[in-house]
């Protein structure tokens, strides 16, 4: 027989599962993907859920979602090359500026190396503080500054560079 859930595990699922979900498509930019990261970290969560709901548990398993994020990237490891240079649309208030916006930034996120992501997520998305960010990826407040410093350089020039010009439409005037 299947043991009785932790009525304390099962408002905690309830009340963060949204958030730890659009967190995980954050770092990996796939929702099915997501979904998956955050069942297997839940999972996790769940057989160590006496020990650890007096503590963090935000904590806890956002640090497991963010190293299986990372360690399926790992196992999965596929470059996507293209010729096509990322568009930057026309700032406006328009719903298809915003989403064009948003389809923009996540391609740019997608072309920050795991830690990197993992970190810009934890500071600027969920507005953490690098102490914070560094405790849950286990790593020094150090790391978590050169990451960021340089992620943020790499999300910048990803969304600045310029759109490309159609030179064969000119040269034919």
């Amino acid at each position: 027989m299947a043991k009785d859930m932790d009525p304390s595990f099962e408002d905690y699922v309830r009340g963060r599962q949204r958030q730890l979900v659009r967190a995980a498509y954050l770092m990996c930019g796939s929702e099915t993907q997501a979904q998956d990261l955050v069942q297997e970290a839940l999972v996790k969560l769940a057989a160590r859920w006496d020990s650890v709901r007096t503590e963090n548990p935000d904590a806890y398993v956002r640090r497991i979602l963010y190293h299986d994020a990372i360690s399926a990237w790992r196992r999965t490891r596929r470059e996507s090359l293209t010729d096509l240079v990322p568009h930057r649309p026309v700032s406006g208030a328009s719903v298809a500026d915003r989403v064009s916006q948003r389809a923009d930034i996540l391609a740019a996120l997608r072309t920050l190396a795991p830690r990197q992501r993992a970190v810009v997520v934890l500071r600027y998305f969920e507005d953490r503080t690098e102490a914070d960010t560094a405790q849950v990826l286990g790593v020094s407040v150090g790391t978590v500054k050169s990451q960021a410093h340089d992620g943020l350089a790499r999300l910048r020039l990803t969304l600045e560079q310029p759109e490309p010009r159609h030179e064969s439409t000119q040269e034919s005037r």
